[in-house]
């Protein structure tokens, strides 16, 4: 047996060798500094993943009340009907108790069919998307569940990595234990892009069938349940028979879920869908343009596009498409008749008499080419639509009713040295008449002389108080509506002759009630007594005249209706505004840029028309 001492012997007594002390007091430090070491390590990274998890800025989601995303702001016409919205992201947030029963079970069968039995993420989703990506070579499959595609919507970006992935799933396990499986539902079905700028199943709702989400049946609901995948690719607007398709599948998810029958999913997938064309998409967008200017006055910009904001408007809804009809029928007969010509622009205004307030707003022909409201927006001359304002001035000036005035033939020398004849329509003159038969028949020289007996002074006064705030020129040719007006103005104007000379400026918007339930009423225009009550009389029943026996036997066969014609040199404007019981109304035709509408275009051939179009059908209302 050795005896070699620093060979290790059983049962042999320990003992310390030369150096050993020191060599261990060595090991206990390397130990302590490996501790150390250790442990100053796992504070970085519990202080990376900290500062990892604060970076994710994580949204303070602890219930559903604590989802509060920017909302569009609603404009509702007088009966409470959606007419138009005002938004960045139009989203217009649904209670999961106000949606419809079958409306979240369709959209979990077709996005997310384990939804209720899995933690926020789902293995067998996740390892049949890999799978698909690395037989694609790609990654355009992610394996997202609903509560996935929350998280990514509220607290993450699009952009597919695998460290987003990751984040993506540790906050969506997180989500399902701060909120109820409810509570994601509801947040999911609010914050989803549907398409054509609608998020959220409400807003989708009213974009694509014109109705609250509440409103939908199944063949609906699963035409908005398959639009998630991509909604401008399954679109019904652009791609009908893509939509149909991915409906088809939410419905066979629903079969095979066992939420409805077969039955039940081909009734569904074979019933005729009404879906909102073009031309309604259209309709409400300059009255809703003409809103958000007023809101403008009283509310922020971000107020505005991201406070929810539900405006309670006096416009009414059926008006507004009786107006739209009324307006493109009658350009289309304009485009007839003109065959060689561009077809023309239109605007058309309808106020209630007594109270000055909008019933109807149509600015344009088509919203989606071209946003100018021109009911509102454009100043454009007048022509003899002017005229009655002109006697208003004169009666109150104390010319005579009654009183005759020359239809002849007039020179006039202006300042500058120029001479000016105005013309009578057809060079036609009537010698003597009175002041009755000058305006119903519209006398361009009785005008001007009425002009000059009145005096330019009288004539602006009259004008301001009935509301016109266009700049009027001290030109003889004032007389015959040389100077730009707008079409809503003369139309208020219009009311007083109506309304026994009582007044109020125009006024759309009655109350506003805000995103927390306060309603705020709108200021009303007050009531002014704008002319005489005697004179507003005698123009009404002389405005009367003019549609029986004048200018204006276009806009004839409706009961008690009065208005004027108005054309401007070369036909370039076409006008007729006037009044039934209860509503008065103007129409504008023409071109943007002032060319010519055609040969016999013109107040009472053009304009005319399409305002008894709409007066006979809004009387019916």
């Amino acid at each position: 047996m050795s005896t070699d001492p620093y060979r290790y012997q059983p049962n042999q007594e320990y003992r310390q060798l030369p150096g050993q002390r020191q060599s261990r007091v060595l090991d206990e430090r390397s130990l302590a500094r490996l501790l150390l070491t250790a442990s100053t390590a796992c504070l970085l990274c519990i202080g990376a993943v900290l500062a990892w998890f604060i970076s994710l800025q994580l949204p303070v989601i602890s219930s559903v009340a604590d989802y509060q995303p920017p909302q569009a702001t609603v404009i509702l016409d007088r009966r409470g009907e959606a007419l138009d919205v005002i938004a960045h992201e139009f989203r217009l947030v649904l209670p999961y108790q106000a949606m419809p029963e079958l409306l979240p079970k369709a959209f979990v069968a077709a996005e997310d069919g384990r939804f209720w039995e899995h933690a926020g993420v789902d293995g067998w989703s996740i390892l049949r998307a890999a799978i698909n990506n690395i037989l694609s070579r790609s990654r355009s499959q992610g394996g997202s569940t609903i509560t996935q595609q929350v998280t990514r919507a509220l607290m993450l970006g699009r952009e597919k990595t695998y460290s987003r992935k990751l984040t993506e799933a540790f906050l969506s396990y997180r989500l399902e234990k701060a909120l109820s499986k409810e509570d994601i539902l509801t947040i999911y079905l609010n914050e989803i892009y549907l398409g054509e700028g609608a998020y959220g199943v409400e807003a989708a709702a009213l974009t694509y069938f014109g109705k609250p989400a509440a409103a939908l049946d199944l063949a609906e609901i699963a035409l908005l349940a398959g639009l998630p995948q991509s909604p401008s690719n399954y679109s019904p607007l652009k791609n009908f028979q893509a939509a149909k398709g991915r409906q088809r599948y939410v419905l066979n998810r629903m079969v095979e879920e066992g939420i409805i029958s077969a039955d039940e999913a081909h009734q569904a997938f074979t019933r005729e869908l009404s879906l909102i064309n073009r031309w309604k998409r259209s309709l409400n967008g300059y009255f809703a343009l003409y809103i958000r200017n007023q809101l403008s006055k009283r509310y922020t910009s971000a107020e505005i596009l991201t406070g929810g904001l539900r405006v309670s408007t006096s416009v009414d809804g059926r008006l507004q498409e009786v107006a739209m009809r009324a307006l493109l029928q009658g350009v289309d007969k304009v485009a007839q008749r003109q065959p060689s010509r561009m077809p023309p622009q239109a605007a058309l205004v309808a106020l209630d008499t007594d109270s000055g307030r909008i019933v109807a707003m149509i600015g344009g022909t088509d919203f989606n080419q071209n946003q100018f409201n021109r009911a509102v927006q454009a100043m454009r001359q007048p022509g003899s639509a002017f005229k009655p304002i002109l006697y208003a001035a004169a009666l109150d000036q104390g010319i005579a009713a009654n009183s005759t005035i020359a239809d002849r033939p007039l020179s006039l020398e202006l300042e500058n040295g120029r001479v000016w004849k105005p013309k009578n329509f057809g060079d036609t003159y009537r010698g003597n008449i009175n002041l009755r038969n000058s305006l119903v028949v519209s006398s361009n020289v009785a005008a001007v002389r009425l002009l000059k007996q009145t005096g330019f002074a009288p004539l602006l006064a009259t004008a301001d108080r009935l509301g016109i705030s266009a700049p009027l020129q001290e030109e003889y040719s004032l007389a015959l509506g040389s100077s730009p007006v707008s079409l809503l103005e003369l139309t208020c104007a219009y009311t007083a002759f109506a309304n026994d000379g009582l007044l109020h400026a125009p006024v759309a918007i009655t109350s506003v009630r805000d995103a927390s339930g306060r309603v705020h009423p709108w200021p009303q225009a007050p009531l002014v007594q704008a002319l005489n009550p005697a004179h507003a009389k005698w123009l009404h029943s002389s405005l009367v005249e003019v549609v029986q026996r004048g200018t204006g036997r276009q806009a004839s066969g409706i009961k008690g209706a009065s208005g004027k014609t108005g054309t401007t040199d070369n036909n370039a404007d076409a006008w007729f505004i006037g009044s039934i019981p209860d509503i008065t109304a103007g129409v504008w035709v023409g071109h943007d840029h002032s060319v010519a509408l055609g040969p016999g275009e013109g107040g009472g051939s053009t304009a005319a028309p399409i305002w008894r179009a709409f007066m006979q059908e809004a009387q019916q209302q």
